[in-house]
């Protein structure tokens, strides 16, 4: 079911296309920084935390290869191919984003966690394919890297968000249980961002249809056989695809780490303010009372302060990528070093949270934004030279298990098994992250497809 003919496309048209990702990354910003917190204020232990996400990456594992399936054989005369999932996922995910911080009790918030990734999920893996649909093989490295600019600038803001809202006055304390309000209008402005990212992307970008659109209805009424369509084009893996999905399976596992842990391992080990036990204090005293209530205000506030400190993460991945958007419109690159350099320095950050004080853990979230942005563009530019085009939604969707497979592993007990051979400590979690993420640098010397690793000049 051949497509139009791509053509090259200018700065704005790849910005326009890829314009929805703010408002997928805000989601994502948002959930990754302030989850944890928000389960936290619930009620739950530190030790509970990763099991609590597992929601994400479960519901990554089963809607991501759907949606990348059906939307390979989809086609709307006025929205295409991949833009009514993003229509559907950014509806659902900004209803869900505005509730999120006003669950009453903890498993209403997990929930919330299940409802809002699989909504995320809809819009974003079509996002990638679109990319490989729009852009000739010589632009893609160039999309993919615009991408990670935008969500460089949604982590950024997204993770800000609640300590900027704070200073302009909005209450950051709240009583026992229940969500400052500095986070449930962050989450509010999420939920607006998202879905006018998306709509802009959607009224934007038009899509190629196919050159045979009678072929592809034919195609499109066949009997579904999506199961085992999976587990066929499971089995026909390109070679190429199994390694950087080994690669993918140690940055990801990092990563989970930090959005799960983050939060109660810099609390506590950076800014010496954990979050309080309830059970701890004497509430029926006056004296216990206001104790919980101080030191919850000192947690919530050096809470804002690991937000704010995770959206340099963003920030430095805008900044890598847009270094990368002007040199990939000139010259090649070397994508598998550039890859593993970038992850080698992500995870050198990771490490030095151990002994850096809360001044400088700014420091220690630009090194981890340069593995981030190569995260976000050179696997998907690498992958999308490696799988048949056609086929290109499936295998974006089917690569997510790579994904989604250490998150479960981490959330299932890794995290805490793990991270305790290193020592006590919450911050042991952060040094899992960084071996883990110096290991998925090295795995790069696997890649030796020379179609993948190298592209010509990208305009």
């Amino acid at each position: 079911m051949p497509f139009m003919k791509k053509q090259l496309l200018g700065f704005w048209d790849i910005w326009n296309m890829s314009f929805g990702f703010l408002g997928i990354q805000f989601g994502f910003a948002l959930q990754g920084g302030f989850m944890s917190r928000i389960f936290q204020t619930l009620g739950a232990d530190k030790s509970e935390i990763p099991l609590l996400w597992i929601a994400a990456p479960l519901t990554g594992l089963i809607i991501q290869p759907i949606v990348g399936y059906m939307s390979d054989k989809t086609w709307h005369p006025r929205l295409g191919r991949r833009r009514p999932y993003f229509l559907i996922g950014a509806i659902l995910s900004s209803l869900v984003l505005f509730f999120v911080p006003h669950s009453p009790t903890l498993w209403i918030a997990v929930g919330f966690l299940w409802i809002l990734d699989a909504s995320i999920n809809i819009s974003m893996e079509p996002f990638r394919a679109l990319v490989a649909d729009k852009l000739p093989e010589k632009q893609r490295s160039y999309g993919f890297i615009v991408q990670t600019l935008i969500i460089g600038i949604g982590t950024w803001i997204a993770s800000n968000l609640p300590n900027i809202v704070s200073r302009m006055g909005v209450s950051n304390s709240a009583t026992v249980g229940v969500v400052p309000m500095s986070v449930k209008v962050a989450f509010a402005i999420g939920a607006f961002v998202f879905i006018f990212s998306v709509l802009y992307t959607i009224i934007t970008t038009d899509e190629y249809p196919p050159n045979d659109l009678g072929a592809f209805k034919k195609l499109k009424d066949q009997k579904n056989r999506f199961v085992s369509d999976i587990f066929d084009n499971i089995s026909q893996m390109p070679n190429t695809m199994k390694k950087l999905g080994l690669i993918q399976f140690f940055s990801w596992f990092a990563f989970f780490t930090m959005w799960s842990m983050a939060n109660p391992a810099l609390t506590e080990h950076v800014f010496k303010t954990p979050a309080p036990i309830e059970s701890n204090y004497d509430m029926n005293t006056i004296e216990g009372t206001k104790s919980f209530d101080i030191a919850n205000l000192d947690f919530q506030k050096s809470s804002n302060a690991v937000g704010s400190a995770m959206g340099i993460y963003g920030l430095s991945s805008m900044a890598f990528a847009l270094i990368l958007t002007f040199y990939t419109a000139r010259k090649s690159i070397n994508r598998k070093y550039v890859h593993m350099f970038s992850l080698i320095i992500g995870g050198l950050g990771f490490l030095t949270m151990y002994i850096a004080s809360p001044e400088e853990l700014k420091y220690c979230f630009i090194f981890i934004g340069f593995a981030w942005g190569s995260i976000l563009s050179m696997p998907y530019a690498m992958l999308s030279t490696s799988v048949d085009s056609e086929k290109m939604g499936v295998f974006m969707g089917i690569f997510n298990i790579f994904i989604v497979l250490p998150q479960i592993a981490a959330a299932l007990g890794a995290i805490n098994y793990l991270s305790k051979l290193i020592g006590s400590g919450a911050i042991n979690t952060m040094i899992l992250a960084g071996i883990s993420l110096i290991i998925a640098g090295l795995l790069n010397l696997l890649i030796t497809n020379p179609s993948a690793i190298s592209c010509d000049s990208e305009m």
